[in-house]
């Protein structure tokens, strides 16, 4: 098994971008409960993100959602947020909140609809420019309820022709990915349901097409490392949204669920090169703390990343190699348990120190006084949430 110190050069490297919405209010679709120090503007977000990455070291970038993060200067925000010691990364749209898109939007039959979509695109792309963003990163909730509702084929051609207008635009530098969802909120038919129906429409795109894999959205026992290992072969997984569920689109602290699954996840974005030097894969959250604060929710969220990374790294594919060569079925996966199974909490807590970090981040939050400050201080206004 490799030793600690031989994996340090590529915990080096583990960025994990936070998403904005996340330290607003957020959660199920039943209730969504506010809690004081909400932050009420993007910048208070920014703020709020930038305490994760101060006490982690892991998130160095934070990702906006469009139109819920709009400001009058995107070069102004991107200033604030260097002044916070993050900077801003994925540019994300949203096309499943105005009345227009209730049968669809970039697959919608009616052209005004697409087009009210394809322009919305567009204007992410400016936001990119003004704020030196590398990924737009696109979920439809495109679909149909009922068999017979709408001609499947027919918006697979039209997704096409919007996605290519777009992806027309991006700079030489920028990139265009492309997210599933298997259900939800569409219930009979989902226009980009699966990671191959998002490989196949950016692969028709081109190089700077990528796919986005949500850890979250896929059905019960779907095998995910299994996906990750084929992206990875394919050249087309760009990025993650990292999560967990236990039923469906949960939005759970990633590694809550089954950190059995991260890990196996991981090993595979490390077998493929995932965390090589000038990786094209992004690593991100995608959240909703509901009942939890947000911040810490956030801090654990990146240290269970981490964890399974380090975990990851540990494992001995000399030795795997050779034991799946021979055939030897019960070496192979006592090998693959051994890594899973070490406790790399300690050896994390000194890398931490060695790098003027709290060894243990959550401690040294609840320590901060951070809670009653932005509680005492964000009084008054809109709090953050869906739609805000």
């Amino acid at each position: 098994m490799p030793r600690f110190d031989d994996i340090t050069p590529v915990l080096d490297r583990l960025a994990i971008e936070v998403p904005s919405w996340a330290y607003g209010n957020s959660g199920t679709r039943f209730k969504v409960f506010s809690t004081p120090g909400t932050p009420r503007t993007p910048e208070e977000k920014i703020a709020d993100a930038a305490q994760v990455h101060r006490l982690t070291g892991l998130a160095p970038t934070v990702a906006l959602h469009i139109p819920w993060d709009k400001v009058d200067d995107y070069a102004a925000l991107q200033r604030y947020a260097n002044d916070q010691g993050v900077t801003l990364g994925t540019i994300n749209s949203n096309t499943f909140q105005d009345d227009a898109y209730k049968l669809g939007s970039l697959t919608h039959t009616d052209a005004a609809v697409r087009r009210q979509a394809i322009d919305h695109h567009l204007e992410c792309l400016e936001i990119m420019d003004a704020t030196g963003s590398q990924d737009l990163k696109i979920w439809l909730a495109d679909g149909s309820n009922y068999p017979g509702q709408a001609d499947i084929r027919t918006r697979q051609d039209l997704l096409h022709e919007a996605l290519a207008e777009i992806y027309a635009q991006l700079g030489a530098e920028q990139r265009l990915v492309l997210e599933y969802k298997f259900f939800e909120p569409a219930f009979y038919h989902t226009d980009v349901p699966d990671w191959g129906t998002s490989y196949a429409q950016v692969a028709a795109l081109g190089d700077q097409a990528f796919v986005c894999l949500d850890t979250g959205h896929h059905a019960p026992g779907t095998n995910i490392e299994f996906i990750v290992a084929q992206l990875l072969r394919l050249g087309k997984l760009g990025s993650f949204d990292f999560n967990s569920r236990f039923y469906a689109d949960d939005d759970l602290i990633v590694g809550a669920a089954d950190p059995f699954q991260l890990f196996r996840i991981m090993a595979e974005v490390i077998r493929g090169g995932g965390l090589d030097e000038g990786s094209q894969v992004a690593l991100m959250l995608d959240q909703c703390h509901n009942i939890e604060d947000k911040v810490p929710g956030q801090i654990r969220s990146v240290l269970n990343v981490q964890e399974m990374t380090a975990r990851a790294l540990l494992l001995d594919r000399e030795a795997l190699g050779k034991a799946q060569e021979s055939g030897d079925v019960l070496a192979a996966n006592a090998i693959y348990m051994d890594a899973f199974y070490t406790d790399v909490r300690p050896m994390l807590a000194g890398y931490r120190a060695a790098r003027g970090l709290p060894e243990d981040p959550m401690a040294a939050f609840a320590e901060s006084g951070y809670l009653p400050k932005i509680a005492a201080e964000r009084v008054g206004g809109q709090q953050a949430g869906w739609g805000a």
